[in-house]
């Protein structure tokens, strides 16, 4: 993972993540660094990335998430030719290294729902080689330790974070990052 991004990320570990926006004009009234685009489309994304790196943020942005995208490399190319984001988001493997020959911060999403999710995830990322890998939901100290033995890519844990307490458990779990959709938790 670039430097650059792997300090932001530890220096300021709260990560908002935005889903439509009323959470967008919020978190850029905060501190925080990283923005997670968890909404939009292809009409749309252009705007919305523009607005956070007019505030000096950087953004990533959910493939998954965005109306109109599919989970193919030509979703990339759209995103870069057609925004300044800074990375992507993506639970689909295939497009991580994609990604990253475009120059993009990637972010490989897991969702921890059972031992085969999990035992699935040190596969993904040898073969993906993500810059940071985000695991939900983000309030599992024993899976956020477990997948840190197993992988040598950063997490960042996401989902249901809510209050001080998850965010610092999280932290204590080895995440390098939190990343939540509550403005009560960015505003810690």
């Amino acid at each position: 993972m670039r430097k650059a991004f792997r300090e932001i990320l530890e220096d300021t570990p709260i990560i908002a993540s935005v889903k439509n926006n009323e959470g967008l004009q919020k978190c850029l009234e905060t501190d925080i660094q990283v923005i997670f685009v968890l909404y939009g489309d292809i009409c749309t994304i252009s705007d919305i990335v523009k607005t956070i790196k007019g505030a000096g943020k950087i953004a990533m942005v959910h493939l998954d998430l965005i109306s109109g995208i599919s989970a193919k490399e030509i979703a990339i190319d759209f995103i870069k030719k057609n925004t300044d984001a800074d990375g992507i988001i993506t639970t689909k493997s295939n497009l991580i290294k994609y990604a990253k020959q475009l120059g993009f911060y990637t972010v490989l999403r897991f969702f921890a729902m059972d031992s085969m999710a999990i035992s699935n995830i040190e596969k993904q990322v040898g073969a993906a080689q993500p810059d940071v890998i985000e695991v939900l939901p983000g309030i599992m100290p024993k899976v956020i330790k477990k997948v840190n033995q197993m992988s040598r890519v950063p997490v960042i844990a996401g989902g249901l974070i809510a209050d001080k307490d998850d965010v610092m458990m999280a932290l204590d779990s080895g995440a390098i990052s939190v990343s939540a959709t509550s403005y009560d938790v960015w505003t810690m």
